[in-house]
């Protein structure tokens, strides 16, 4: 399986994003409207659609489910726990760190969709619908609940106005009562998502900043390596552990393997975070996806 030519689509509409703000006349202040737009309509509907489009079989799926909900929360539980290390906390920003957490183990269920039939076939695809489904709002609050902490907002307002939230579990609601989007909808809601993609990429792109990676190097390197390394290990021992089948264990450990999320930046940047930073480590992320998803595949599969 050719992981580059699969990854290299996102990671190009990062570089014309970068390219485009920084070269032409369509600069941050055109980019920042467009990071408003994906963010507060654009994301929500195509999260609403991934999981209202595939029937969740809740019950089937129960060891996949407790595998991918165990390896989000390994990653949460270090992730956060960085700037109490003693060998590493001082060394770490605290309000870079509340931004950057969620690198570690939110993921691009974008490619996520791309890759679940290539590694399993037509039941990989179901399989990651319900990962999406169920550990994208977990890791959303996990997210928004360290940059709400130290902003000093209401938490719970925050999840409740989080339109990423809203449109994930308005979306696992619908699909659990038997909702499907119509017919003579699907095309318009289709091509919102696909702009939703390039359009959220192109802004990470146009907010990066690899200048603010080098005042932050420790973080970096710390978030990275859950996301990139201790995670798929994580993912490899549960496979085992819960005895999944070779489909499950597949889609898992690219589960475990994949990008963080592109909309991570947009989340940081809206909530008044170091959003450059964050767009670094989206960007070195998809980068690095291109050797932790054959690690994982490969190596460890």
């Amino acid at each position: 399986m050719n992981f580059a030519q699969l990854l290299f689509p996102d990671f190009s509409l990062i570089l014309c994003g970068y390219l485009v703000c920084r070269y032409t006349a369509l600069n941050r202040t055109v980019w920042q409207q467009v990071e408003a737009l994906t963010y507060y309509f654009l994301f929500p509907v195509l999260l609403f659609q991934s999981i209202v489009k595939s029937p969740l079989d809740l019950g089937a799926a129960s060891s996949l489910i407790a595998a991918g909900v165990l390896t989000g929360l390994a990653g949460i539980a270090l992730s956060y726990s960085l700037p109490h290390l003693p060998w590493l906390g001082r060394r770490i920003d605290v309000r870079d760190h509340a931004a950057s957490a969620q690198v570690a183990f939110r993921f691009n269920s974008f490619i996520a969709l791309a890759l679940a039939e290539r590694v399993a076939g037509p039941q990989g695809l179901l399989l990651v619908a319900v990962l999406i489904g169920v550990c994208v709002p977990l890791f959303n609050v996990a997210a928004v609940w360290p940059m709400a902490r130290h902003a000093q907002r209401g938490f719970l307002s925050e999840l409740l106005r989080n339109p990423l939230i809203v449109g994930t579990a308005s979306g696992l609601a619908a699909n659990l009562l038997g909702f499907s989007i119509p017919a003579w909808l699907e095309p318009t809601v289709s091509r919102i998502g696909a702009a939703s993609l390039a359009l959220g990429l192109m802004a990470a792109g146009a907010g990066m900043q690899f200048g603010s990676l080098a005042q932050g190097k420790t973080l970096m390197v710390a978030v990275l390596a859950i996301r990139h390394f201790i995670l798929p290990l994580a993912a490899f021992g549960l496979a085992r552990l819960f005895r999944l089948d070779p489909a499950q264990t597949a889609v898992l450990l690219a589960f475990s393997a994949l990008p963080t999320a592109s909309s991570a930046y947009v989340l940081a940047s809206r909530m008044g975070y170091n959003g450059p930073y964050v767009a670094g480590l989206v960007t070195l992320s998809t980068l690095l996806g291109l050797l932790s998803l054959p690690f994982a595949l490969g190596v460890l599969g």
